[in-house]
């Protein structure tokens, strides 16, 4: 699965359970130009139940903590079999630049969030010492 969309997956290996999947930061948010690396591990019963998805890039973001972890209600509560991996990147790809503060993970990034400048700092010093 590639595409223009900055999104992209594939089957790790010989496992088809197990996807590594690309994040492009979009244009307009601090993420622009940074390309991120994701984890996607299927359960047997999907698409019943959504995949466990973590970032292997560390990234600063006011929704995923510095275990990659992503708090997105469509990887929880909100899951529909409905949803593909395309959707599920393009969903967090989305989360980069329209974080919801309200539910933190890092609250430390949801704090920053309101300058964008520093957070912008933040964003790239986070990702040139882990590449």
């Amino acid at each position: 699965m590639s595409g223009d969309t900055g999104v992209s997956a594939f089957p790790e290996g010989e496992n088809i359970f197990s996807w590594i999947g690309t994040i492009e930061g979009s244009k307009g948010t601090p993420y622009k130009g940074l390309l991120y690396k994701l984890s996607l591990s299927f359960p047997l019963v999907y698409p019943f139940k959504p995949p466990l998805v973590k970032f292997e890039t560390p990234c600063f973001h006011p929704n995923i903590d510095q275990c990659g972890n992503i708090c997105l209600d469509i990887l929880q509560d909100m899951w529909s079999s409905a949803y593909d991996c395309r959707t599920i990147l393009l969903s967090i790809q989305s989360l980069l630049g329209e974080p919801n503060n309200e539910s933190p993970l890092n609250s430390y990034a949801a704090t920053l969030w309101s300058n964008q400048e520093d957070y912008k700092k933040m964003v790239h010093k986070q990702y040139m010492d882990n590449i």
